[in-house]
């Protein structure tokens, strides 16, 4: 069986779910899911700037507001179960956790204890990360000794 690490920022959608679970063809997969919640004022502000590189002004200026009457941490929790879901509906194994700080250092101990083939950072574009090589997939590349690979998330 094929383990990947999953990591995600937001509840994958059903073209997510088939994009990661058919990347490795007939071979049986299991995922692990590290699901970050929103919400902490430095991610606000280059989302934001993100969004408007991309021409999503409606987007940029909604990016502070949190869904009505939940957490940051709720949101997550309920995006994390979700994804599990739809992961085990599309045959693969799947468990998870969401994770609030430190996320890189979590990450490169639940590929050791899960002894993970792979990292897979499944996120939106965020311009400004990447080009200063501060996006997950670029800083666990020098963390976690097993191959990581960014992929875009689709969206609704």
């Amino acid at each position: 069986m094929f383990t990947s690490v999953l990591m995600i920022e937001k509840a994958l959608t059903a073209g997510d779910v088939e994009f990661v679970t058919t990347l490795h063809g007939e071979e049986r997969t299991s995922f692990v899911v590290l699901m970050q919640p929103r919400g902490d004022q430095a991610d606000v502000l280059l989302r934001a700037i993100d969004d408007l590189a991309m021409g999503e002004l409606k987007e940029a200026a909604r990016e502070s507001e949190e869904p009505e009457g939940r957490s940051a941490r709720e949101s997550a929790e309920l995006a994390l179960q979700v994804s599990l879901e739809a992961l085990r509906q599309a045959g693969s194994e799947a468990v998870g956790q969401v994770i609030e700080s430190h996320p890189l250092d979590k990450l490169t101990s639940v590929v050791e204890e899960s002894r993970a083939d792979e990292v897979i950072v499944l996120t939106a574009p965020h311009y400004v990360e990447e080009f200063f090589h501060r996006d997950w997939a670029s800083r666990a590349r020098h963390k976690v000794g097993v191959p990581v690979l960014k992929l875009f998330a689709h969206s609704e």
